[in-house]
């Protein structure tokens, strides 16, 4: 080779070999952690484990961790993701199968950036992203919490199915440096403590816009706090539309108060709706937990979100529907057989047990995939103060057929002033195949 050339070679190669160091240094690293000097175990003091009990209410780490039956906390739920399907951790204090070998550090890194022990990155259906907005304090609750309340239980992990190269982890790291949040929580000084209280729990530990705020390409939340107008705009996820948070009339809480937030998450209803879906499991082992001060702060958050009248559209107003001539329509004959008994001829339900579908955000929104999935499947029961409720909706999908379950949900989103779009039988098959009925009991998970 010629000196020129083998020089020009070198001064080629050099700055491509600093920079692939570089970027092995950077996805191998581990997050610097403000506990990293701290040797001390978690401690016994019962008001610190109480409040990591509280916090873990707040994050709903119940619901990802634990199945009903087995070890609270160790793990084994099954989570669909684009890639492939994972499983929840045991996250007990095993010191073996869980995390009891962590230290402070290493319990901050997992939770708050998403990165084991030795560097191993997790997967985002873990909501770190958000879980970074927790406080130092509420980090050393939580650790003191799993570690001197939670009982170790000794279940390994379960692989996930992701085939190779998906599986590959490392790539992670330039995930989280694009998209996620890596500093607590700040509050802003111009609002005051009750709007601080209600932002950091809404985008830190309740980890709202996990279900609530549409993804990008690279299944990335759009917005992590309310300086972006996708934050909490509603999101299609896992066969349910998570509806909007924002003050949005039709697809939101726009036609709600801070009262009426308060009730819905207290109690699982109020006028305007009911708990279903994968919302009834955050009520059942998480919402419904939370301080009334707290929830009044969510509350007072959520509603100082303005809604986006162009994505929204006109505000809806109820309009009676027809008597006689609506029962030529396709779909009314079997709303009046299947569905008027509990929702009302008029579909205005019945008070705070029967939820009206007359201005529902399900049936509202661009997308009926809740529509559709709660019509199929049904919806589990929601437990409020140890009581379950006496009325559900019941799975239909061996009751209607596609086309009878698409008529009819075109004709209730097209009734009472509702304008959502028509459904397609094409679309209530896919959910046929992709969902299963929802169970029949409660889940209600044990947190020790």
């Amino acid at each position: 080779m010629h000196p020129r050339t083998a020089r020009t070679l070198g001064w080629l190669l050099l700055p491509c070999a600093v920079a692939a160091g570089l970027a092995g240094w950077y996805v191998t690293r581990e997050p610097a952690s403000p506990f990293s000097d701290e040797q001390a175990r978690a401690t016994d003091d019962p008001a610190l484990i109480s409040r990591g009990e509280y916090v873990a209410r707040l994050g709903d780490c119940v619901a990802c961790h634990s199945l009903p039956g087995e070890p609270p906390m160790a793990g084994g739920l099954e989570m669909a993701t684009p890639l492939g399907t994972i499983h929840a951790t045991n996250i007990t204090p095993d010191p073996e199968t869980g995390i009891g070998a962590y230290s402070l550090a290493d319990f901050d890194r997992a939770v708050r950036h998403g990165v084991a022990p030795g560097g191993r990155r997790l997967y985002p259906a873990m909501p770190y992203p958000s879980y970074a907005k927790l406080s130092d304090d509420d980090i050393r609750a939580l650790y003191a919490f799993f570690m001197r309340s939670v009982q170790p239980a000794r279940q390994p992990n379960t692989p996930g199915d992701i085939p190779w190269p998906l599986n590959l982890r490392w790539p992670i790291a330039l995930w989280n440096g694009a998209f996620a949040p890596a500093s607590p929580y700040v509050a802003k000084d111009d609002q005051n403590a009750l709007w601080n209280r209600g932002a950091y729990i809404v985008q830190g530990p309740g980890h709202c816009g996990s279900c609530h705020t549409p993804r990008g390409l690279a299944f990335n939340e759009k917005a992590f706090d309310e300086s972006g107008a996708p934050y909490l705009a509603g999101a299609l996820l896992d066969g349910w539309y998570a509806p909007s948070l924002r003050n949005d009339p039709n697809t939101g809480l726009g036609r709600w108060n801070e009262a009426e937030v308060v009730q819905f998450l207290k109690t699982g209803r109020n006028r305007h709706a009911v708990v279903f879906g994968s919302m009834t499991e955050a009520f059942n082992n998480s919402t419904q937990f939370m301080t009334d001060g707290d929830l009044q702060a969510i509350a007072h958050y959520l509603k100082a979100l303005p809604g986006d009248p162009s994505r929204d559209g006109k505000p809806w107003q109820y309009q009676p529907e027809p008597t006689l001539a609506q029962l030529e329509r396709p779909g009314v004959r079997t709303y009046m057989a299947r569905c008027a008994t509990c929702h009302g001829m008029d579909g205005k339900g019945q008070g705070e047990w029967m939820p009206p579908l007359a201005g529902a955000t399900s049936l509202l929104a661009k997308e009926a995939a809740s529509a559709i999935n709660i019509t199929l499947n049904g919806s589990q029961r929601a437990v409020a103060d140890g009581r379950p409720d006496a009325y559900r909706m019941p799975a239909m999908r061996a009751q209607l057929s596609d086309q009878e379950t698409a008529e009819v949900l075109s004709y209730i989103r097209s009734a009472w002033g509702n304008h959502g779009n028509a459904v397609e039988a094409a679309a209530v098959a896919k959910l046929r195949k992709d969902t299963d009925p929802a169970s029949p009991s409660p889940i209600i998970l044990q947190m020790r």
